[in-house]
């Protein structure tokens, strides 16, 4: 395999380029590993303050009415973006949307009741409950592999 690398001064985001003669599934992991590498912070207010935070830190992404929220373990916050937009941002093998207003990262999930009639309950780390509509549940058993 031949790596080339090269700087763009005026460039913001990197941008990789994989030229190959057939595709194969080496090439798709590839592809598949890179993209995770380009899973930046997710931004967010505390009152006045901005910040940057990883996305392992959250639990969930859910709409308030007056607008997006994001829950950690410790406190809650702002967010800036809609939830199709952070849906779009958030890496797709750990964070999954369970129903029209909320995402769940799966790595925090802690328990999955399937008793309730065409849902599911969801316990998340630190005792935080959240249902999914029915319309969710087939991707979040594929999802989490049931």
């Amino acid at each position: 395999m031949e790596v080339e690398f090269r700087l763009d001064p005026g460039r913001r985001e990197p941008k990789v380029i994989i030229l190959a003669g057939e595709d194969s599934p080496e090439l798709r992991r590839l592809a598949g590993g890179l993209d995770r590498l380009a899973l930046g912070p997710i931004p967010v207010r505390r009152g006045e303050q901005a910040l940057l935070l990883p996305q392992r830190v959250f639990l969930r992404f859910y709409t308030d009415g007056k607008g997006v929220s994001a829950q950690t373990e410790e406190e809650r916050f702002s967010v800036p973006l809609r939830l199709y937009e952070l849906e779009q941002r958030l890496d797709h093998r750990s964070f999954v949307r369970i129903s029209n207003g909320e995402i769940v990262n799966l790595d925090r999930v802690t328990a999955l009741d399937l008793s309730l009639t065409g849902t599911i309950r969801i316990t998340l780390a630190g005792g935080t409950v959240c249902y999914a509509s029915r319309r969710y549940v087939k991707k979040i058993k594929q999802a989490v592999g049931l």
